[in-house]
C-alpha cells in the first residue's frame, strides 16, 4: 500500500480532490461531441497551467509532496517517507507496489498455500498549484489460500467438536 502525505504548511492532501459538481448536483455534459475533443495542435498552443508547469520546472507543492508505504510489511521501500517527481512518479509507484506482489507470490510458493490473485492499483490526481498530474499513490490486493497449517487442523477439530450432536434424529 502506497500513500502520499499531506503537506505540513498548507493542509492539502495530494491525490485527494473533491469532484467539480456544480451546487445543484448536476454535471453537465458538453453542448456537442465535437466541443469535448481536443487535437494535439491545441496543446501546443493552450498558454494553461500545464504549460507553464513545463516552463517554470517543479513547483512547490509537488517538491514537497511526500510519499511514505502504509503497509505492515517491513521488506518494502519507502518505509520512510521519500520525495518523488511527478514525471517518475507512476514508474516508483508501480515498482514499489511489485514489491508487494513479490512479497505475496513468496508466500503463496510455501508448501500448502497458494497465491489466488494478485492486484494492482494506482491512483492519479493533479496538482492544485501547477496543474502537473502525477500517480498519488497505489494499492496491492492479494489473495492467499492457507492449507495445512497448524492454526486450519485447530480450527478444523474446534469445529467438528461445535458440530457434533448439533443435529440428531431420535426415532421413538
Amino acid at each position: 500500500m502506497f500513500l502520499s502525505i499531506p503537506q505540513a504548511d498548507t493542509g492539502i492532501y495530494p491525490g485527494i480532490t473533491a469532484p467539480q459538481v456544480p451546487s445543484n448536483g448536476v454535471a453537465k455534459a458538453a453542448s456537442s461531441p465535437a466541443a469535448s475533443v481536443k487535437s494535439l495542435s491545441d496543446d501546443t498552443k493552450e498558454n494553461g497551467r500545464t504549460q507553464k508547469a513545463k516552463a517554470k520546472g517543479e513547483c512547490q507543492t509537488c517538491k514537497e509532496r511526500k510519499y511514505i508505504d502504509g503497509s505492515n510489511e517491513g521488506n518494502v521501500s519507502f518505509k520512510a517517507p521519500g520525495h518523488i517527481a511527478p514525471e517518475a512518479s507512476a514508474g516508483v509507484v508501480l515498482s514499489h507496489e511489485n514489491e508487494h506482489v513479490a512479497n505475496a507470490k513468496r508466500e503463496g510458493n510455501k508448501p500448502g498455500n497458494a497465491l489466488l490473485s494478485a492486484t494492482v492499483s494506482l491512483k492519479t490526481a493533479i496538482c492544485p498549484e501547477c496543474g502537473r498530474s502525477y500517480v498519488a499513490g497505489g494499492t496491492t490486493r492479494t489473495l492467499i489460500k492457507y492449507g495445512n497449517s497448524d492454526y486450519d487442523k485447530n480450527k478444523k477439530a474446534a469445529d467438528l467438536d461445535a458440530l457434533l450432536g448439533a443435529n440428531v434424529d431420535i426415532a421413538v
